[in-house]
């Protein structure tokens, strides 16, 4: 994967709290690490836009603990 390891340390959740988001094990998605929204990563470059996402357990937004 060719994601900034920098980026990652600036990108937040899009969600109201704007956690921090890390990513997904098999590199596929950034994960909000608040609610653990997925967001996809198609050629690199990651999709952080709420219509695109996979809602957490909770939703998006909702804290999963």
């Amino acid at each position: 994967m060719a994601l900034d390891p920098l980026l990652l340390e600036v990108m937040r959740c899009p969600c109201e709290h704007h956690a921090p988001v890390t990513l997904a094990d098999d590199e596929s998605a950034i994960v909000c690490t608040r609610c653990k929204t997925q967001f996809p990563v198609r050629d690199d470059i990651p999709v952080m836009l709420v219509d695109e996402a996979t809602p957490g357990p909770r939703g998006i937004g909702t804290d999963a603990s």
